[in-house]
């Protein structure tokens, strides 16, 4: 398997077209027993429409959608979402970092939420959010990566197949 991947920043059109294959990483993910929102039960339709919504608040919001792909297609995404309260002007949230499973241990994750911070910069906030399922590899990588972990919130949301997880908070200061 080629290992080789590059990353790339869509605009909402982009998105919008490439809707069809972030659909297929997001199913994915939660078929894989990811909590990203979505139940065990999401069909393709709903995965599409997710990113078809993603595409037209990216339109109206400046939101920035990045991508990780290959010679074989897109196979990870995280989106960078400023804040929208008229005092929190200085901060954005990272949302949606996703991995298909062919694309895992590649150092994709990273590469995204290194892309996420930079897309922040050129946004120009200074800070950065996000949560995660707690004790999962992305509370491993966001502490790796110099986040800092605020806490958890117990029983916060549900895994794909019903069961209650805690969400751990994390910040970045850029």
């Amino acid at each position: 398997m080629n290992q080789a991947f590059r990353l790339r920043r869509l605009d909402a059109a982009q998105t919008r077209a490439a809707a069809p294959d972030l659909a297929a990483i997001l199913k994915d993910c939660v078929e894989g027993g990811a909590s990203v929102s979505f139940m065990a039960d999401m069909t393709p339709d709903e995965a599409l429409g997710f990113w078809i919504g993603v595409s037209e608040d990216q339109a109206a919001d400046g939101r920035v959608v990045i991508v990780a792909e290959d010679d074989e297609g897109l196979f990870g995404v995280v989106e960078v979402i400023p804040a929208g309260p008229p005092n929190q002007p200085h901060r954005a949230d990272v949302a949606k970092m996703l991995v298909h499973r062919r694309g895992r241990r590649r150092g994709v994750g990273e590469a995204l939420m290194r892309a996420a911070e930079q897309a922040g910069r050129d946004l120009g906030k200074r800070l950065l959010t996000l949560d995660t399922v707690e004790g999962e590899a992305g509370e491993r990588l966001y502490t790796r990566l110099g986040w800092v972990r605020v806490g958890v919130i117990p029983d916060y949301a549900l895994l794909p197949d019903g069961t209650p997880c805690g969400t751990v908070v994390f910040y970045k200061v850029l």
